[in-house]
């Protein structure tokens, strides 16, 4: 894991932050979450809200069942709840297979539902769900950042979001005094570092 320098970190948010105009829609999905909390129907409508724009290219081929993403929600609720207080540098081994397990949840109720992509399932956009959920505690990821920390998941890829979890926990612990925010999760800076480095190459 190559960790950047104070400079180099606070140039790619900078980067990404001028640059992604589709932030917005992260800002307005993260309200209406936080605002819906403890009503998983509407928790649901948050989450789509996210999905749909920055993960419009999967899912063009055909939606997410918004009712089986509404019992996800509800059946994980308390755990999620406990996750939504905690920092991603609190993870421990004891975490490892309830984050599996929460991810293949996820996994199987936000597949395509209809059309000639029916099943296809989307670990990225599991990760932009349980992000919105617990958003200091859940990192995001893409093709190429997943690529980028030997995470690949077309294969196992429960297992590789644990790997990845581990990983960030160990670069949010190096990083996390090189920029002062309190409107975003420090996890949210590390993706946008990863975004512009690897998924844009802006820098």
């Amino acid at each position: 894991m190559r960790i950047p320098s104070k400079e180099e970190f606070c140039r790619a948010v900078e980067e990404f932050e001028r640059r992604e105009k589709r932030d917005a829609m992260y800002k307005v999905a993260t309200f209406l979450v936080s605002y819906c909390w403890g009503n998983p129907s509407d928790m649901a409508d948050g989450l789509g809200v996210l999905l749909l724009t920055w993960n419009q290219a999967f899912y063009r081929y055909g939606a997410f069942d918004f009712d089986r993403l509404e019992e996800c929600v509800a059946g994980n609720f308390q755990q999620l709840d406990g996750l939504r207080a905690r920092e991603i540098v609190t993870l421990s081994e004891s975490d490892e297979g309830h984050i599996g397990g929460l991810f293949d949840e996820f996994l199987s109720a936000l597949q395509i539902d209809s059309g000639k992509a029916r099943g296809r399932k989307s670990p990225v956009g599991v990760a932009k769900a349980l992000h919105l959920l617990a958003p200091a505690f859940f990192p995001l990821w893409d093709y190429r950042i997943a690529r980028a920390y030997k995470c690949y998941y077309q294969y196992r890829p429960s297992e590789k979001y644990v790997s990845f979890c581990k990983i960030m926990r160990s670069f949010v612990e190096e990083v996390r005094g090189f920029v002062e925010r309190s409107d975003v999760s420090m996890l949210k800076l590390v993706d946008e570092y990863n975004y512009s480095i690897y998924t844009k190459e802006w820098i």
